[in-house]
């Protein structure tokens, strides 16, 4: 979907055909390589080169647009030599994989062309620097096609990149030190920095960040390097990094892991191929899985705690679990085929990762696994005591007693009996098809858990309303009323008032203080945060506490003060209504009749009108964000609203999945931080959603 430019040039893939299943590819470009980055880390990629053998996508976007774009996706793909096809089903393709497993694979080249021409016993995008035994290993070339499309296409053998040490392909050829980027640098206590030698099996270029931008100094060393020789230089820690292939394929590798596990004197730390060589050095195996994991959004359990984190994998081997020493211990699992994820030493600091925790662009929930192991190299440094890791979720060193016991809220909680959702009311067809999409998924969800469900709407044309879906719907309208009358007759335990837009939000808002005494919970948002996110005041002091900057803006319940108001901020200004649905009497206001015409509509709907600085010329960026009762965030979908920015109507158009680089990383973590400011409740129902809307 995003991060084209990053998977394109992760060694992990070096020798595969990548298939991209969003069906929209190449829109934002590719970022340019600067000159004076040739030497350096460049800050849009994950290597030098790109590793891929062929690309496969569904649709190619031709233009593009992005503001660090200097070039197509297809003229960057010609430049490097390397062969992409588009018009491709992706997800037929991606179901025949799920059906056959791994499997080999080669595009052709049609001979009507012309001006094409492979030489005899060329490979497609030969330009990796394999050897010819290494080539000679591969399969034997496909027999002659029997088919009558084949006649027309140059033909090339079936080559298996897994009978090759994909590792020293990637790997680089000499050491390199990278200082750390950070102005306060970790020093070791005799005064020189503190130092991690990385072991490049494959390694991502993220990952030296990782290290620099906190400080730590990096040598990254070649696959084969012998960095327990006594001429070594001072080091504090062992790194080993991504890559390609069978693990079994580094024999010395793993031997000299195998000595830093015996001797003991130092923290180790694995990720991806790095992960799977430290649990051969430490006696476990490893097998190839017949799909592999390899995606953006994977759910994995911390074994410590029970809490889930979403996580980018690339990967076709795993650790088995079952092969593991008595010392070793699981630390991740994955959540959806149960496979190995993690490891850590009950009595050492040694511990590893399947999945990547530095993933660029994302997601990087659990990027502070570096920081776990830099804490660990620290406090080594300081007491020359080498003891288990200490996971932040945990707060104690990891140890026997605290394998496999999850330690979150939810376990203790007490699940609701009967729960009430309240819709979006009586709307126009095509209007707020958001809450019933949202409102379904959530019966079906507490269906699932074995929870009585009612639904109030009387629009009876949604699909939260179809037969057989909540256990009771009652078609009458959303108001506060209706809503008491039900309540007192159903008896709910719990009430959700986040599923039905604005319509079930005033309501709640109304209701505040009648839940208690109706025996009724408000499960998901509070209703105290509902009113600071519909309050503009009380919105924009949330986010001066979080030190955002805000538009400047003003409340008022009369035409005087919104007058006063825009006569401070200036003309032009934003005017929208509070407690409105759609953007019901929004507007700019270029002067104050326009100011007095829009007040008078305003006025007619909301006790509460919103004045705002103008915003005309800048791009609104929308999140839909969950946090559930173990503050796990999950971005729900983005989108760019292509309107001015403030003013939101439901006939807005909004282009979704945008491009999900640095700079709305930097939105994410705000959206997160807003979270956060949430009380967290131990309830296995807890959710609190939340739309970030920064220009």
């Amino acid at each position: 979907m995003v991060g084209y430019t990053e998977s394109l040039t992760d060694p992990s893939y070096e020798g595969q055909i990548l298939v991209l299943t969003y069906p929209l590819i190449g829109n934002y470009g590719v970022p340019a390589r600067a000159i004076e980055q040739i030497n350096t880390l460049p800050d849009h990629f994950e290597s030098s080169r790109i590793h891929v053998a062929a690309l496969v996508v569904a649709y190619y976007s031709e233009d593009f647009s992005h503001f660090l774009a200097a070039s197509s996706l297809g003229q960057w793909l010609k430049d490097n030599g390397v062969p992409a096809i588009c018009g491709i089903d992706t997800r037929a393709l991606t179901k025949r994989i799920r059906e056959q497993g791994s499997t080999l694979g080669k595009l052709l080249a049609k001979r009507s062309t012309g001006n094409i021409h492979v030489p005899s016993g060329s490979l497609p995008a030969d330009t990796k620097g394999r050897s010819e035994e290494s080539r000679s290993h591969a399969r034997p070339p496909s027999p002659k096609p029997h088919n009558p499309w084949a006649e027309e296409y140059f033909d090339v053998p079936f080559h298996d990149p897994n009978v090759e040490n994909l590792v020293d392909i990637v790997s680089i050829r000499q050491p390199t030190l990278h200082a750390p980027t950070k102005t306060s640098k970790l020093l070791h206590p005799s005064g020189r920095p503190l130092r991690v030698i990385a072991i490049d099996v494959g390694m991502k270029y993220n990952q030296i960040r990782c290290f620099t931008n906190r400080g730590v100094e990096v040598k990254v060393v070649p696959w084969d390097y012998d960095f327990l020789a006594k001429s070594e230089e001072p080091f504090d820690g062992l790194f080993i990094s991504n890559g390609p292939g069978n693990p079994t394929m580094v024999p010395s590798t793993i031997k000299r892991l195998r000595t830093a596990v015996e001797r003991a004197d130092k923290p180790i730390f694995g990720i991806c191929l790095g992960h799977q060589l430290l649990a051969l050095a430490a006696g476990a195996t490893s097998s190839k899985m017949k799909y592999g994991n390899r995606g953006h959004n994977i759910p994995c359990t911390d074994s410590t705690s029970g809490r889930c984190y979403i996580t980018s994998q690339n990967h076709g081997f795993q650790v088995n679990t079952d092969s593991l020493p008595s010392e070793w211990i699981e630390l991740f699992r994955n959540a959806n085929d149960g496979s190995n994820e993690g490891i850590y030493h009950q009595n050492r600091p040694f511990f590893s990762v399947q999945f990547h925790p530095e993933s660029t662009p994302g997601p990087r929930d659990t990027e502070f696994l570096f920081d776990v192991f830099i804490a660990t190299i620290q406090r080594f440094c300081a007491s020359h005591k080498l003891e288990p890791i200490v996971m932040p979720s945990v707060g104690t060193r990891l140890g026997l007693s605290h394998a496999n016991s999850p330690t979150s809220a939810v376990a203790s909680a007490s699940k609701p009996r009967k729960v009430m959702i309240l819709g979006s009311g009586g709307l126009s067809i095509g209007q707020a098809g958001e809450f019933d999409y949202s409102g379904s998924q959530a019966i079906k969800a507490l269906k699932e858990e074995g929870i009585y469900t009612v639904f109030v709407n009387p629009n009876i044309a949604t699909i939260a309303t179809s037969k057989g879906l909540a256990d009771k719907v009652y078609f009458l309208p959303v108001t506060p009323d209706f809503v008491r009358k039900i309540i007192r007759y159903e008896r709910p335990d719990g009430i959700y008032v986040t599923f039905g837009g604005q319509t079930a939000l005033n309501v709640g808002i109304k209701l505040k203080d009648e839940f208690e005494a109706l025996g009724v919970k408000v499960l998901g948002t509070p209703i105290d945060t509902i009113i600071t996110t519909e309050d503009r005041d009380l919105f924009s002091q949330a986010m001066a506490d979080i030190g955002e900057k805000c538009a400047q803006s003003a409340s008022a319940t009369t035409f005087d003060e919104a007058r006063d108001a825009a006569a401070v901020i200036g003309f032009p200004v934003i005017v929208r209504a509070a407690y409105a649905l759609g953007g019901l009497g929004s507007g700019f206001a270029e002067n104050e009749d326009d100011l007095r015409r829009l007040c008078a509509t305003a006025f007619a709907t909301s006790p509460q009108v919103l004045v705002e600085k103008s915003m005309k010329g800048w791009k609104e960026i929308e999140y839909e964000v969950v946090r559930d009762c173990n503050d796990n965030c999950i971005t729900v979908c983005n989108m760019e609203v292509r309107l001015h920015v403030g003013l939101h109507c439901w006939h807005t158009l909004s282009i979704l999945c945008i491009l999900y680089d640095r700079i709305s990383i930097h939105w994410v973590s705000i959206r997160v931080t807003l979270l956060s400011l949430l009380p967290r409740r131990p309830s296995p129902m807890r959710t609190s959603t939340c739309s970030a809307q920064p220009p």
